[in-house]
């Protein structure tokens, strides 16, 4: 959302040079790099940079007052289904309205997707999307509140004071998911994920655990999250079962995550559902197509893009109140992976290993 308070003034060219006690177009050529200019008069110049915070501004000067028809999208990465079609949608929203969409990914890394920011802020695009690396509390969102930037947060956020969230809701959708493993007889489960500290992983265990707990209440739930990246998750998913840990079914909170639970129950020869059944939240064609198809939660990335644009560019055309918080329903599809426990041989032996 815009940020509709009181902005700082954008440091200028003219406020380094008289920091440094040069002329503006000393400050030119420092910030060119022209090697003409006396090394302490450049050092003075880098100095008031630092000082200030200045940063060259990459649009010519005819045009910082028109109006910039470009949006910004930060997705943590590209890699998923499911970022890579909501870059899509937002790119068809923005052309629909005569924007240009330029995205980038954070590769989730919170110093790479504050930098990002900075750069967007430097072309002054009229806003941004963004799905912050963990939530709405980060650096990224402090950087645009601080510079006053337009912006709508998606996915991995809850609620904001300053901007206005979209997301999918998570929690329901897991607690159904619930549902559906204690209802088949399910009383141990394992659940995978990455990053607890993001506010969509902490949602969707929180949802199941929660609902699991209530409906089976001798239910024992596992839980297996690496911080940061699926190798690490790997590692840790077979020393678990390594111990001789047999969980009845697994739900994977993120898309990686199925795939990995999945390679390890074929490494052990296991196959579901009728030695293990496998649910994952986010849906891939590979999903669909393999046999048997893997149960998922479906995202509504449509109606997430749809409506994160629809509150972006009412705050650029100058709209005012609070901001909202709105939780989009997924759908939760349980396909041939998922059965009742004791179907099958649950031998625990890994073979051809």
């Amino acid at each position: 959302m815009a940020h509709r308070q009181a902005q700082q003034r954008r440091p200028s060219i003219h406020d380094v040079a008289s920091r440094a006690g040069v002329s503006a177009a000393t400050v030119s050529k420092v910030m060119a790099g022209v090697a003409t200019v006396k090394p302490e008069n450049a050092q003075r110049v880098f100095d008031a940079v630092e000082l200030l915070g200045y940063r060259v501004d990459p649009l010519a000067s005819d045009m910082r007052r028109a109006k910039r028809r470009i949006i910004g999208a930060i997705m943590p990465e590209f890699e998923s289904e499911f970022f890579g079609q909501m870059v899509t949608q937002l790119e068809s929203l923005a052309e629909q309205r005569g924007y240009t969409l330029v995205a980038a990914s954070s590769r989730e890394s919170e110093a790479r997707e504050t930098e990002i920011l900075a750069r967007m802020h430097d072309w002054r695009v009229a806003g941004v999307v963004l799905a912050p690396v963990r939530n709405e509390h980060g650096p990224a969102a402090a950087f645009m509140k601080a510079n006053g930037m337009t912006s709508v947060l998606i996915d991995r956020v809850l609620s904001d004071d300053a901007f206005d969230t979209v997301s999918a809701d998570s929690a329901s959708a897991s607690a159904e998911v619930a549902r559906e493993l204690i209802g088949k007889g399910h009383r141990h489960i394992l659940v995978v994920g990455l990053g607890e500290q993001a506010a969509t992983v902490r949602a969707r265990l929180d949802g199941f655990r929660s609902t699991a707990l209530k409906l089976a209440p001798d239910v024992r739930i596992d839980v297996v999250l690496a911080e940061s990246d699926v190798e690490p998750l790997r590692a840790q998913l077979r020393d678990y079962f390594a111990k001789g840990e047999r969980p009845t079914a697994v739900y994977s909170l993120f898309l990686k995550g199925t795939l990995v639970a999945l390679s390890e129950f074929r490494r052990r020869g296991w196959h579901c559902p009728n030695d293990i059944s496998l649910v994952g939240f986010d849906d891939a064609e590979w999903m669909q197509v393999t046999w048997p198809a893997i149960a998922a939660v479906v995202q509504p990335v449509r109606q997430i893009a749809g409506h994160a644009m629809e509150a972006l560019f009412a705050r650029i055309e100058g709209g005012v109140g609070p901001p909202t918080a709105r939780l989009e329903p997924c759908r939760v599809l349980m396909r041939e992976s998922v059965g009742s426990p004791g179907s099958g041989p649950h031998s625990g032996e890994a073979r051809g290993t």
